[in-house]
């Protein structure tokens, strides 16, 4: 069995070239359409689909490793491509699990098409268990959505977007229906990506204005609220865990800068530079301490996903665990960085003040604070008593 090497996937200067022009993205709020042109040409889209459908046959945890990488070098690419590597990761779930309902995703990636996660809607806390967008049946097995959807992450090339809706018109209604649909003039995307922090995910809003699913592309009609069906688990557990990634990998990056920052400044008042300071040296090490939690859980995880071990009703609690320690940990480790680096990180040219407004976007993305710690509860402490 041969050892994996990151570097294989994502070469030094593939990187190099992602590092430099994230700056540029970031300044001009723009998408970063060389970046994902070189991962499609290197195979990245296609980690995840096995290597018989013309991929390279990663495991999640791999995956995991990759995603880290890459968001060492431009955190807002690596989290608008971890959208797509979410539907791939999904197909995968699935086809170990002995079902093969997304084979046209894994088809897709290796043909170097891209997947959008069209899921998040303003106001909606239920997220996969619920949804305001109307999904009506077209009398051919198919649906035409409508709604909006909010945080479309790689909204100006994607090839097809991944929805959800609720139908209120079948015999069996109500019903949550997953399906995809392409980019045509029914799917709008609005220019609003106007943020604080990864602004080169270009996550605008999204109206569906009776977008149509054909019938071989819906692919779940479920009843509302959790579910134990493996989709929905591997939509949660592929979400976390990627998203988990690319903040670890933000955390990492934000270390390696204040390493340089504390290295190469010197005190005018011992001629010492500052790694040799003992506050400075206490200050990087927790930093050090708090992140190296993280990999080993995120490569646990992705492993007992990967081997379909059975963690029962603790499995959404891990999974939503593992995101908000990931995302606490990177805003704690940036924090520190900015102080190693001194007041030259204050400074937008500086790449500590770039990690600094990306990283806050975590907090955003599901499970947020309130709904990770009300999943943890409740697979402690059982429901609510009413």
């Amino acid at each position: 069995m041969t050892s994996f090497d990151p570097a294989r996937y994502l070469p030094d200067d593939l990187l190099a070239r992602i590092r430099d022009r994230a700056a540029v993205h970031d300044r001009e709020n723009t998408f970063p359409h060389d970046d994902l042109d070189d991962l499609r040409a290197a195979g990245y889209l296609a980690i995840l689909v096995p290597t018989e459908r013309g991929g390279a046959g990663l495991t999640l945890a791999e995956a995991s490793v990759l995603q880290q990488r890459l968001a060492g070098a431009a955190p807002a690419t690596a989290l608008a491509v971890n959208m797509h590597l979410v539907w791939t990761g999904v197909a995968k779930v699935l086809r170990d699990r002995g079902i093969d309902d997304l084979a046209f995703v894994e088809a897709g990636a290796a043909a170097g098409e891209v997947f959008a996660f069209g899921v998040s809607e303003a106001g909606n806390d239920l997220v996969l268990f619920g949804s305001d967008t109307a999904a009506e049946p077209d009398g051919e097995g198919g649906y035409r959505f409508t709604g909006t959807k909010i945080f479309t992450s790689l909204s100006p090339a994607w090839d097809h977007l991944g929805v959800h809706g609720l139908d209120t018109t079948s015999a069996d209604a109500p019903k949550m229906v997953f399906a995809f649909v392409d980019r045509d003039e029914t799917v709008v995307s609005r220019d609003d990506w106007d943020t604080l922090g990864m602004r080169g995910t270009q996550s605008r809003t999204t109206e569906l204005r009776g977008a149509h699913a054909r019938a071989d592309r819906v692919v779940r009609r479920l009843d509302p609220g959790p579910q134990p069906d493996p989709f929905v688990f591997g939509i949660f557990a592929v979400f976390e865990i990627l998203l988990a990634s690319v903040y670890t990998g933000i955390a990492r990056r934000a270390i390696d800068l204040a390493v340089e920052a504390a290295t190469s400044r010197r005190s005018k008042k011992t001629g010492a530079t500052y790694a040799d300071d003992p506050d400075i040296r206490w200050r990087v090490a927790d930093m050090a301490l708090a992140y190296d939690a993280l990999p080993p859980q995120l490569a646990a995880l992705a492993h007992d996903v990967d081997a379909a071990t059975d963690h029962g009703g603790r499995w959404f609690s891990l999974l939503a665990g593992v995101k908000h320690r990931a995302v606490t940990m990177a805003k704690a480790v940036v924090d520190d960085a900015i102080l190693v680096g001194g007041g030259s990180a204050y400074f937008s040219r500086n790449e500590l003040s770039r990690l600094y407004r990306d990283v806050l976007a975590g907090m955003f993305h599901p499970s947020d604070p309130e709904s990770a710690h009300s999943t943890v509860a409740a697979a402690w402490l059982g429901p609510v008593s009413s």
